[in-house]
């Protein structure tokens, strides 16, 4: 078991190794929180731990593993409760996108994507929450996108599970809103991390032609929503402009709009 004397507790963020989150739990250590870290690449979350414990002398848990694979949640939920680890803030980071028509692309990308987007987020959720519940708080961050907003040709898939993270959120939060616990949702938009090599959208207008945040920004902005409980949190002002403007045009229209925006032109 692993016991720590922190006065406020445990934060357990996925996709801890690079990126968006891996600055969120550089963030969070800042801020006092005893962490768990969980990825794939077992190198980078060890590399993170020797850091997050030098230099902010906290508790760390290392638990690689796959939220792709079939029956990841319920063995990382397992491994905390063998810890005896009660998560007080769950920050569901982990996720990833693929560019290109459905129709071309490959199935079990979309099978992986869906897993780790949606399912495993959703089986997060329900699994910390009993615990929160009952002790009468808790905060939970789920990383969505500005991509919830909006269809998105050439990136169907991947857009239409960060609208799934928007609206589980939005319905979680006020399910729970007399229990102590919040949820928060980070909608950031193109983000200088790599996302977009993983992805394959390095080259897409969108990509190219924005001024792009850092993930320690995003991550910065992402902790202070999280901790005053805010519900939705779409980091930058442009990003909250286009966001707005979405409600003003035709929907029919959109679709067209996203694909000239994010459409490779050779």
């Amino acid at each position: 078991m692993v016991e720590s004397d922190a006065a406020k507790g445990w934060a357990l963020v996925t996709g801890a190794s690079s990126g968006i989150g891996l600055e969120l739990a550089r963030v969070l250590a800042r801020e006092g929180w005893d962490m768990v870290l969980t990825a794939r690449r077992k190198d980078a979350l060890d590399a993170l731990a020797v850091e997050l414990r030098s230099a902010e002398v906290r508790r760390v848990l290392v638990l690689p593993g796959d939220l792709a694979r079939p029956g990841e949640v319920d063995r990382l939920l397992a491994r905390l409760d063998e810890e005896g680890v009660k998560v007080e803030i769950l920050v569901n980071n982990a996720g990833f996108g693929d560019y290109g028509p459905v129709v071309a692309g490959e199935a079990h990308r979309f099978r992986d994507m869906i897993q780790v987007n949606v399912t495993a987020l959703t089986q997060l959720c329900r699994g910390v929450l009993p615990g929160m519940v009952a002790r009468g708080g808790g905060r939970i961050l789920n990383v969505a996108s500005t991509a919830a907003f909006q269809p998105g040709p050439l990136m169907a898939v991947y857009y239409a599970t960060k609208a799934y993270v928007l609206s589980f959120s939005e319905a979680l939060r006020e399910e729970l809103r007399d229990s102590g616990v919040t949820v928060t949702t980070l909608c950031p938009g193109p983000t200088r991390s790599g996302f977009q090599s993983e992805a394959g959208i390095e080259a897409s207008p969108l990509v190219q032609r924005l001024p792009l945040p850092s993930s320690r920004k995003v991550a910065e902005y992402g902790v202070r929503a999280l901790l005053r409980g805010k519900g939705i949190a779409v980091e930058g002002w442009l990003n909250r402009l286009q966001v707005a403007s979405l409600r003003l045009l035709p929907r029919k229209l959109v679709p067209a709009l996203v694909r000239r925006a994010q459409e490779i032109r050779t």
